[in-house]
């Protein structure tokens, strides 16, 4: 390695998950010949901080993240550990994306009280969840079930299922996994009904643009596939969304010497939805992301993004 270095600092939320993302990074790191000290440094995010209503309903972005940002760019930690689908688009100038992690299963999955599936939920059961895309997909796949908001943790939201608060919750299977939970999965969601938040399993490693050491310790940690695929997935939520959390649906994977990256644009009722797919190649990632985001635009998208727009501008 590059450069001599005297620890490195981890930005990270504190919950449970983050935890654990931070300290994956941190034993690949320890793992490499010479590797630095690594540290931890606990931030509360806005994300953290409000828990009493929807983040669907909070304007702005980066709840999970503009914290942790900002200690990177003040030099408070030295690289940052995220859930990728948590990073906005647009980065804050002087930040980049070191690496990404191979991804985990990027599916939903649920978990029902009853052990069934979603299509195996009786009409009117209630399904709790957080995310605008999971309650539209779901709404638009099985419009009889009662979606109900869910914040907290996963194991917070997993104790409300058990206390009888819901029917079922729809979590992302990544986190369940990484905390030892698979045991309690129903079901995993298709992709064909549910594709999963834009670069939803894989987890980002920042860091501040010309830090050099830096980079030399995370660069090895990078999974060239994964980074491929959230290049494609990133770049479509990047020309759609505008500002606003969006139910947008994406999922690309690496075939052979290519990418195949599939999306959807759905209404927030589920009634109405354009979907895609295109092929193009593995290095164009942005190009093929930007391609298919126009296509869904001039299918239809443009409406449906204007109208919820619209409502919330009323909300707001």
């Amino acid at each position: 390695m590059s450069g001599k270095h005297s620890g490195l600092r981890i930005g990270t939320r504190g919950s449970v998950l983050a935890l654990w993302q931070a300290n994956d990074v941190a034993e690949k790191i320890r793992r490499l010949p010479g590797a630095p000290p690594v540290e931890f440094v606990r931030i509360r995010t806005e994300g953290d901080r409000i828990t009493d209503k929807p983040l669907s309903e909070v304007l702005g972005k980066a709840f999970f993240t503009k914290e942790i940002e900002q200690a990177l760019l003040d030099g408070s930690v030295d690289l940052a550990v995220h859930s990728l689908k948590d990073l906005a688009t647009q980065m804050p100038p002087g930040l980049s994306l070191g690496a990404v992690l191979k991804r985990e299963d990027p599916r939903d999955i649920l978990i029902a009280r009853s052990g069934r599936s979603l299509d195996g939920l009786p009409k009117g059961s209630s399904v709790g969840t957080s995310s605008l895309r999971r309650r539209a997909l779901i709404a638009r796949w099985r419009p009889e079930l009662k979606l109900v908001d869910l914040r907290g943790n996963v194991p917070t939201r997993i104790e409300k299922l058990d206390s009888g608060d819901f029917d079922a919750i729809v979590l992302a299977a990544a986190g369940v996994k990484r905390l030892g939970l698979e045991a309690r999965i129903s079901a995993y969601l298709p992709t064909e009904h549910v594709l999963p938040a834009v670069a939803q399993g894989a987890i980002a490693i920042q860091f501040r643009k010309g830090d050099q050491p830096t980079l030399d310790w995370i660069r090895p940690l990078d999974d060239p596939t994964s980074h491929r695929a959230v290049i494609a997935e990133r770049a479509l939520l990047r020309r759609l969304e505008g500002g606003c959390q969006i139910p947008v649906g994406a999922l690309a994977t690496v075939q052979g010497n290519e990418l195949r990256l599939s999306a959807i644009v759905c209404s927030l009722d589920g009634r109405r939805s354009v979907e895609g797919t295109r092929v193009g190649s593995l290095d164009r990632g942005d190009d093929l992301g930007r391609s298919l985001a126009e296509e869904l635009l001039e299918l239809g998208a443009a409406e449906i993004l204007a109208a919820i727009r619209r409502t919330e501008g009323k909300a707001s």
